[in-house]
């Protein structure tokens, strides 16, 4: 027993002397870990973050659309205010050049040539023999829409009520209104969605357009359009509103700002 005893400490011995005189292995580093780690937790942590920031203090997966609601409504009552003030000074511009026109040959001379091209101009309200072209969006989905009809096939866009609107003056359209609201031959048509956007404001189909003039050349120039025939098949496929109504009808004023942004000397 003392014999192997001391066999196994020899050996022992022995392997540790051996060991001793061989090179240790290196260990292997892995750098990339030793990088990476404190990027992964930098970039967790600017995550963390921006995302309480973002949420300020609510789920980031709350429905906001009452949020939204409120601020479309508070920008609407913004706009009327300042559209009443807008109007209020206009009066009250008018009223004082009045009372300087009766003492003043020039501003009274001005005053008569401006009043001269107010029904020109689009200023007045006028009423006359005329045509309303009404465009709507098609009913809810049915056994008789088109099974590869798309959301966009089933709406009024931008580039149909524009179609309307320039066959209209291309037929010698004297006056015109879109939603009861005058426009002028410069006045943009803007579509966001299926609503309307006319001179900051926001309407919903479906979309009424009125024209004074000669009716069977207003009904002529809009069977010409490409654009109106275009919207005619669409109503024929997808079931899309149109109706063309001759009648006496009314164009208000024009109320908008007439601040020019640009102009070009005519050649």
């Amino acid at each position: 027993m003392e014999y192997t005893s001391g066999a196994a400490s020899w050996q022992k011995a022995l392997r540790r002397a051996v060991a001793g005189l061989l090179p240790r292995r290196p260990r292997q580093r892995r750098p990339g870990w030793s990088i990476g780690v404190p990027l992964i937790a930098a970039a967790a942590g600017l995550l963390f973050t921006t995302t309480a920031t973002t949420a300020g203090g609510t789920a980031l997966r709350e429905d906001r659309r009452p949020q939204l609601n409120q601020l479309i409504e508070d920008r609407r009552e913004q706009v009327a205010a300042s559209e009443q003030r807008a109007a209020t000074l206009r009066d009250e511009v008018e009223q004082q050049t009045a009372e300087l026109a009766g003492s003043d040959g020039p501003i009274k001379a001005q005053q008569d040539r401006a009043e001269g091209s107010l029904q020109t101009a689009g200023f007045t309200a006028l009423t006359g023999t005329g045509i309303t072209v009404e465009l709507n969006d098609a009913p809810q989905r049915s056994d008789q829409t088109p099974k590869e009809a798309t959301n966009d096939d089933l709406v009024v866009h931008q580039g149909d009520v524009q179609a309307v609107v320039n066959a209209l003056w291309a037929g010698g359209a004297e006056a015109m209104s879109i939603m009861n609201v005058r426009v002028l031959a410069t006045s943009a048509v803007r579509c966001v969605g299926n609503t309307l956007l006319l001179h900051g404001r926001v309407y919903s189909p479906p979309f009424k357009i009125v024209a004074i003039g000669d009716p069977a050349a207003l009904q002529q120039a809009l069977a010409s359009s490409e654009g109106v025939r275009w919207f005619k098949d669409a109503v024929d496929d997808y079931q899309l509103g149109y109706k063309e109504t001759v009648s006496t009808v009314t164009v208000p004023a024009f109320e908008d700002s007439t601040a020019l942004r640009s102009a070009a000397v005519p050649r």
